[in-house]
């Protein structure tokens, strides 16, 4: 019991850095705009006061070195990538928020147990699907990322994720199907997700529900 709750602690703690992370890149944002239109208008104002000039001849005019570039923050960026790499971690303890039924499903805190059974019966088209089949460990992580990112950003709501079953594994263990639980689950927009149905792949796929625009 005391796992599931650092899990947890953990997870919250994640949250709270991506959320931190976020509104920084926009406050930096925001600051750029507003220092791009602050000389955008001290440029007019100077246009206007000096009105038209005529340039220089090109035997009066002045070399002058252009100001090194800023360093880049290497280590910022860096740190980035690490936080948005645990955002899908491969450690996560899928156990601590799973529930667990006569089909494996799973819905985020604060979603009826009525989501999850209108998403078994098909009440949402699937509008897209992701094929993992073939893919090691790695690529299969961050190629789902990707296609999370970019189905979100179309404002799909239900997806179909083959992750197959294991039969051509060691052991005939599935692995990856194990290993794609425990992603779907750190990321935001997964709100719910089940075993499809045996039209669907059986236990060899996942319909994942995704938040909706606004």
């Amino acid at each position: 019991m005391s796992e599931s709750f650092k899990d947890l602690a953990d997870l919250k703690k994640l949250g709270k850095a991506l959320k931190k992370l976020k509104e920084e890149q926009e406050a930096t944002a925001r600051e750029r705009a507003r220092q791009e239109r602050e000389m955008q208008c001290e440029a007019d104002i100077f246009r206007r006061a000096v009105g038209d000039v005529t340039p220089l001849a090109r035997q009066n005019r002045a070399d002058v070195m252009a100001s090194p570039p800023q360093p880049i923050p290497h280590q910022r960026h860096a740190d980035e990538r690490e936080v948005l790499r645990a955002a899908m971690s491969d450690e996560f303890d899928v156990t601590t928020l799973l529930e667990v039924d006569e089909a494996l499903s799973y819905r985020r805190d604060g979603i009826g147990p009525d989501v999850v059974r209108k998403l078994r019966k098909g009440h949402w088209v699937i509008q897209d699907e992701f094929d993992l089949h073939g893919m090691r460990r790695d690529e299969a992580r961050d190629s789902l990322a990707d296609f999370l990112r970019e189905v979100t950003k179309r404002g799909l709501r239900c997806v179909r994720i083959i992750h197959g079953k294991g039969l051509g594994s060691v052991n005939k263990e599935p692995v990856l199907k194990k290993m794609v639980h425990k992603w779907l689950v750190q990321k935001d927009e997964v709100i719910a997700f089940c075993q499809a149905k045996a039209a669907d792949g059986g236990s060899g796929a996942l319909v994942v529900l995704l938040k909706g625009r606004g």
